[in-house]
């Protein structure tokens, strides 16, 4: 169902395409903006791999950054053929727990187990989820104009509103009363140094640089399409992209087509088409983006073969 869903959303694309505009766009595509697409979506996925390692780290997994980034790459390529992002996360955390080493400063009801592994997944989830918002309502807040007046200034308040709310977690984890109450629940759910993992990604004074650095990953991201965009020779305003790029990562979440595909292409047509950009270019621009997509994380395959061969 949701291959064919993204099938018809991709036909749906094309409809809108002026292949005339296309024809003369394939011969003058500027391919060194294609290579720097390619190393923005590397520099996201790759910080996000370390981002998420640091975490497993914090929660007692024992295992080198590196591996933590080929892990992330591989989950990323098995996110490619799939509706959503759960069968890669599933893969990293189930692969960080069967490959890392048992924690001996820890004693053995206290290592960390399978539980803590989807616990820190979720966690670095939460953290990218924050960084993909905020950098929406900056868009939002430069863009807003666009859509309506009063639009631009809601997007200042919910940026400002999400970063006092990621300050209240954060006081949340450092007060005594509410860091043991979180600390009980994690336990009863026998998510065993939750809480250390919860402290390094929310806690006082990390998310001071966490919420930061998950703003830049999702710009990264951002920054690989206008690469696209500028190897096509479109010219869009920061703000179009500021709010149209954190928008499809949002619906991207929603299991309703394979990686995106299509449901990427129509949404992108819609939201950019406010700022009067080619659409035909749009299109091309988003195909060439989930295929450089899939390019930065074949990587990710060797891993797998690996695994497979080693089993």
């Amino acid at each position: 169902m949701r291959v064919l869903i993204s099938l018809l959303l991709l036909a749906r694309a094309f409809t809108l395409i002026d292949w005339q505009n296309i024809e003369k766009a394939l011969p003058t595509i500027q391919f060194e903006w294609l290579l720097l697409t390619l190393f923005f979506l590397w520099l996201s996925n790759a910080t996000s791999g370390l981002r998420w390692g640091k975490i497993m780290q914090a929660g007692g997994f024992i295992a080198p950054l590196i591996e933590y980034v080929r892990w992330y790459f591989s989950g990323g390529l098995i996110n490619q053929g799939l509706p959503t992002t759960l069968g890669g996360d599933s893969y990293r955390a189930i692969s960080a727990h069967n490959h890392s080493d048992k924690n001996p400063l820890l004693p053995p009801d206290q290592s960390p187990n399978l539980k803590l592994a989807f616990y820190n997944v979720a966690l670095d989830r939460s953290l990218g989820f924050a960084g993909n918002s905020i950098l929406g309502a900056i868009g939002l807040g430069l863009g807003g104009y666009i859509f309506n007046d009063w639009l631009g200034t809601t997007g200042w308040i919910l940026c400002v509103l999400m970063i006092m709310g990621a300050g209240m977690i954060s006081l949340l984890i450092h007060l005594d009363f509410s860091k043991q109450l979180i600390q009980k629940a994690l336990h009863k759910l026998d998510i065993h140094n939750g809480i250390q993992s919860t402290i390094y990604a929310w806690g006082w004074p990390n998310v001071v640089f966490q919420i930061p650095i998950a703003v830049l990953i999702h710009f990264f991201t951002l920054a690989a399409y206008w690469g696209c965009l500028k190897a096509c020779h479109v010219d869009a305003p920061i703000e179009s992209l500021l709010i149209g790029i954190p928008a499809i990562s949002i619906l991207m979440i929603l299991p309703i087509s394979i990686s995106g595909w299509g449901l990427r292409e129509t949404s992108l047509v819609s939201i950019l088409g406010l700022w009067h950009l080619d659409t035909s270019l749009v299109i091309l621009s988003s195909l060439l983006y989930g295929l450089i997509t899939l390019i930065t994380f074949l990587p990710g395959l060797l891993r797998l073969v690996v695994k497979k061969n080693s089993t």
